[in-house]
C-alpha cells in the first residue's frame, strides 16, 4: 500500500499542494516551521481521521479560509482508490470515495493505513493514561474499522450517561441543602424529599446497559491487540535497546477479561457497585475510558522509571509493533517518520532506519538533511514557506 498522490487545499499552511509520491522512501526537508510535517500529518488524518498533533480539526483548516480538503490517490496491489475528506469546524465533515456520492466520514477508515512516528510519541510513555487509550484506540479501528462506530457509540452514551449523573448530582446537593435550612427553621417538621427519589436515576440502569455493551466490545478488541502487541514489542525493543528489556504490557481495567458477553456482566456490576459515586460526584467512573496500559521494562513502571533513552525506545517499540501488526494482518501501512531523528542519538537513528528503511512507503521529515541516516535513500524534497521547492528526485 502507498500513497500515490496527495493534494491539500487549506490545509494548515497550504492553500494548494500536489505532491506526487512513489513507493520507497520520501525525505521532505526544511527548517522547523515551513510545512513538511504539515504534509505527513495530512496523510495520518487521511487514515485515522485526527492528527497526532492536535485533539481538534479546526487549527487544521488555514487562517482565514472556511474548510480544507485533503485528497489521495491510494494503491493497494494492482487497485487504485480516491479518499477525499473535507473539514469543516463546528460542522459535520464529509468525505468522499472515488468520487461517488457524499459518504460518512468514518467509511473512508481503512482504504489508507499508516503508522506514524513522531516526537509527541514520549507522551506514550511518560504521559496520561489518555494517551496510551488513544494509541490503542486507533490501532483497534486500524485494525478492525468498524470499530470508529463502536467508539462513537460508547463516547455517545458516556455523554448523555454524564449529562444524566451531573444532573443527580446538583439535586442531590440541593435536596440536602433544603433539608438543612428546613431541619434548623420553624417549618422543619414539614420537611421532606428524599434524595433518594430523584427521577433523573430512574433511566441509569437503561444507560448502563449501552454503555456496557459498546464497552464490552471495546475492551475485548484492546485486550485482543495487547495480547497481540506483547512479544512484538518485547522484540522491537531489543532491537532498538539490546539488553534492556523485557517489555511488559499490562492492561488495568477493573474488570478481568473474557468474551465480550462475561465483559458485558462485569461492565455492568462494576457500575453498579460504583453507582453511590458517580451520583455523588457526577461522572462515569468505570469504563475503557478510565482504563490504561501499564508499560514495564522489567518488574518496574517505565513511567516515572525509564531514563530518556529508555522512554524513547520504548516509545518507538510500540510504534514498530503496531506497524509490524498491521502488516501481518493486511496490506502493509505506510509509515511516517516526523522529526524524529532529531530527538534520538546517533546509535538509536541507525537502528530505527534499518528497521524500516525496507517498508513499501517511508514518509520522513527532518529540518537537517544530516539527521536522516543514508540507508534511508530516496526522493527528496525541499520544503520553505510551505511550498515544495524543486522536483524529488534520487540521492
Amino acid at each position: 500500500m502507498h500513497v500515490r498522490h496527495l493534494s491539500l487545499a487549506d490545509f494548515r499552511s497550504y492553500a494548494r499542494a500536489e505532491v506526487a509520491l512513489e513507493p520507497g522512501v520520501t525525505v521532505f526537508v526544511g527548517p522547523n516551521g515551513q510545512g513538511k510535517t504539515n504534509l505527513v500529518e495530512a496523510v495520518g488524518y487521511l487514515a485515522t481521521l485526527g492528527s497526532h498533533r492536535v485533539s481538534s480539526d479546526a487549527p487544521l483548516v488555514r487562517m482565514g479560509a472556511e474548510r480544507a480538503v485533503v485528497r489521495a490517490v491510494v494503491r493497494q496491489d494492482h487497485r487504485e482508490q480516491l479518499v477525499e475528506l473535507e473539514l469543516n469546524p463546528g460542522q459535520a465533515n464529509r468525505a468522499r470515495i472515488n468520487r461517488s456520492a457524499q459518504v460518512r466520514p468514518r467509511d473512508a477508515l481503512g482504504i489508507l493505513r499508516s503508522v506514524l512516528f513522531a516526537p509527541e510519541d514520549l507522551s506514550l510513555v511518560k504521559g496520561d493514561p489518555g494517551e496510551r487509550r488513544r494509541f490503542l484506540d486507533e490501532l483497534v479501528t486500524a485494525r478492525a474499522p468498524r470499530m470508529a462506530g463502536v467508539r462513537a457509540d460508547y463516547d455517545r452514551v458516556l455523554k448523555q450517561r454524564n449529562s444524566l449523573l451531573r444532573t443527580a448530582a446538583m439535586a442531590r446537593r440541593q435536596g440536602g441543602a433544603r433539608r438543612r435550612t428546613a431541619t434548623s427553621g420553624p417549618d422543619a417538621a414539614g420537611a421532606g424529599g428524599s434524595a433518594g427519589s430523584q427521577p433523573e436515576l430512574a433511566t441509569l440502569d437503561v444507560w448502563d446497559q449501552h454503555l456496557a455493551r459498546a464497552g464490552a466490545e471495546l475492551l475485548a478488541q484492546r485486550l485482543s491487540l495487547v495480547t497481540a502487541l506483547q512479544p512484538v514489542v518485547d522484540k522491537a525493543y531489543e532491537q532498538l535497546a539490546p539488553g534492556g528489556g523485557p517489555v511488559l504490557l499490562e492492561y488495568r481495567s477493573p474488570v478481568a477479561g473474557g468474551s465480550s458477553a462475561q465483559l458485558y456482566e462485569q461492565l455492568l456490576a462494576a457500575l453498579t457497585e460504583a453507582r453511590g459515586q458517580e451520583v455523588e460526584r457526577g461522572v462515569t467512573l468505570v469504563g475503557p475510558h478510565r482504563d490504561d496500559l501499564l508499560l514495564k521494562l522489567g518488574q518496574l513502571p517505565a513511567k516515572g522509571y525509564a531514563s530518556h533513552g529508555e522512554s524513547w525506545s520504548l516509545a518507538l517499540a510500540l510504534r514498530l509493533a503496531a506497524y509490524e501488526v498491521l502488516k501481518g494482518e493486511g496490506p502493509e501501512p505506510v509509515l511516517v517518520l516526523d522529526d524524529v531523528f532529531a530527538e534520538l542519538d546517533v546509535r538509536r537513528r541507525a537502528r530505527l532506519a534499518e528497521l524500516v528503511a525496507e517498508g513499501e512507503q517511508v514518509l520522513v521529515t527532518a529540518a537537517v538533511e544530516e539527521d536522516v541516516p543514508e540507508v534511508l535513500s530516496g526522493a527528496r524534497y525541499r520544503v520553505a514557506d510551505g511550498t515544495l521547492l524543486g522536483v524529488p528526485g534520487d540521492d
